[in-house]
């Protein structure tokens, strides 16, 4: 048999001076400053800071005894929190734009089965994160509080303020996107080797009882959003297993490649 020439490497010539790599990356985070700060400037003009705010507390307002509000302890929390609020909602509006910017920094320098693992991994992450805030807002904080103010009793008037609910809707927020990034977690685990797929089959029920744990001690204490986070955890951890078969198959390197054909 001859000898097979040394296949070239894909990313030979495309090296970059320092200098230019800096200039590169501050341009792209230029670039992602302008993508936020445009939005930003939008949700300002409409709905304005304001608005943001009576749609991020409507389902809270909704559970709320009749002419009950939400009220500011301190003096500059009406300008402030409103202000947070829409700084908040226009980086997560304008993250696809930023998560490209970081993709083209550093695609030049990645091999082609490398970028067919990161972009999808991006992406899905950014979709899951998504999905996972607009679970807990559309459906969580309507059974939470509704549950938490069946508890009160009639002589206690509600009246909760507007930056402890600020730290609660963001608590919850990162809670619940992070919590549906299970898939992504069990992806990468098992795409980089550190475990196979058959142990994370394995560890299957140790799984559910840590979900459980973690939606206890996280969420309020009902049972509503104790299920409402451990429940999908679960869902997601066997969608996880089914997609690491799929995108370990898609991702392989050549010299993977290779090595599976001469094996076979």
């Amino acid at each position: 048999m001859s000898a097979q020439p040394p296949q070239k490497d894909e990313l030979e010539g495309t090296e970059q001076p320092f200098v230019e790599h800096l200039v590169e990356l501050r341009d792209r985070l230029i670039k992602a400053l302008l993508a936020v700060g445009v939005v930003f400037g939008v949700l300002a003009v409409w709905p304005g800071p304001a608005g943001l705010y009576d749609l991020l507390a409507a389902p809270l307002v909704a559970n709320l005894p009749q002419g009950a509000t939400l009220i500011a302890t301190s003096v500059i929390s009406p300008f402030l929190v409103p202000l947070k609020i829409t700084l908040m909602a226009a980086f997560l509006i304008a993250l696809p734009v930023v998560l490209y910017q970081v993709w083209a920094f550093v695609a030049p320098g990645l091999y082609a089965h490398e970028k067919r693992l990161v972009l999808p991994l991006v992406v899905a992450s950014t979709v899951l994160f998504a999905i996972g805030v607009a679970f807990c807002y559309f459906f969580v904080f309507g059974q939470v509080f509704k549950f938490i103010q069946s508890f009160a009793p009639k002589s206690i008037t509600a009246a909760p303020d507007i930056e402890a609910y600020l730290s609660f809707v963001l608590t919850m927020f990162i809670a619940f996107g992070a919590a549906f990034e299970v898939p992504v977690a069990v992806v990468v685990l098992a795409r980089m080797g550190v475990v196979s797929i058959e142990q994370l089959k394995a560890w299957r029920g140790y799984f559910i009882v840590v979900a459980f744990i973690i939606a206890a001690v996280i969420t309020p204490p009902d049972v509503v959003s104790q299920l409402s986070l451990a429940l999908p955890m679960c869902l997601l951890y066997e969608l996880g297993l089914w997609s690491a078969k799929l995108f370990i198959r898609a991702t392989k390197a050549p010299d993977e490649e290779a090595s599976g054909d001469n094996a076979a």
